[in-house]
């Protein structure tokens, strides 16, 4: 995963009013904790931010008052409606450290013929990889399952260096029968014979 670069500046004002004006002037308040340091707070562009956030588990480098930052996500917080950014709480990291993330699970192929649904019983896998070598998503395919199939998370490949921070045979998805309801027609003349 490539690095984004994003410039940003250190906050010394805190508390509702000065979040509320670094949002007017289009800043997203955040802090960076990580490694045993002192938190570090600043403020980030918020379109930029928000770009950058488009890739799950970004991995992204905060340049600030002549020093950088290696950090992901961890918390992001977004306004109820509108879904604009709030606050971002950043993890430091550094390259060849292990961090734990949830990755987007990605499905392809078609399911044997017949009624089926598939069942997502987790949407995003969690696993543990290398700071600057996240997978962006896992693959998993379905092709051909029925009805009583499910995948396991020992089932999915990950990437080299990655691993399972859920148990293994945690069901990540699985087939279901398709429910079939009978036409509320004969619902209807079923009733109707019976009280004759």
């Amino acid at each position: 995963m490539a690095e984004i670069k994003l410039a940003a500046d250190v906050r010394t004002d805190f508390g509702k009013g000065a979040a509320r004006r670094a949002r007017r002037e289009g800043r997203v308040p955040g802090v960076i904790y990580g490694h045993g340091a002192e938190p570090k707070h600043i403020t980030v562009d918020s379109h930029a931010l928000m770009m950058a956030l488009k890739t799950s588990n970004a991995l992204i480098r905060l340049e600030f008052d002549g020093q950088n930052e290696l950090v992901i996500p961890k918390d992001i917080q977004r306004e109820a409606i509108r879904r604009f950014l709030v606050h971002v709480d950043f993890l430091a990291v550094k390259k060849g450290e292990k961090v734990a993330v949830e990755v987007p699970i990605h499905v392809e192929g078609d399911l044997a013929p017949g009624q089926h649904i598939l069942e997502h019983a987790l949407n995003s896998l969690p696993i543990e990889a290398e700071a600057t070598h996240i997978p962006e998503s896992v693959t998993v395919s379905v092709e051909g399952l029925a009805a009583g199939a499910s995948v396991l998370a020992k089932d999915i490949v990950l990437p080299k260096g990655s691993s399972l921070t859920v148990e293994d045979d945690a069901v990540v998805l699985q087939v279901v029968a398709a429910q079939a309801e009978a036409p509320a027609e004969e619902a209807a003349e079923g009733a109707e014979g019976a009280e004759a």
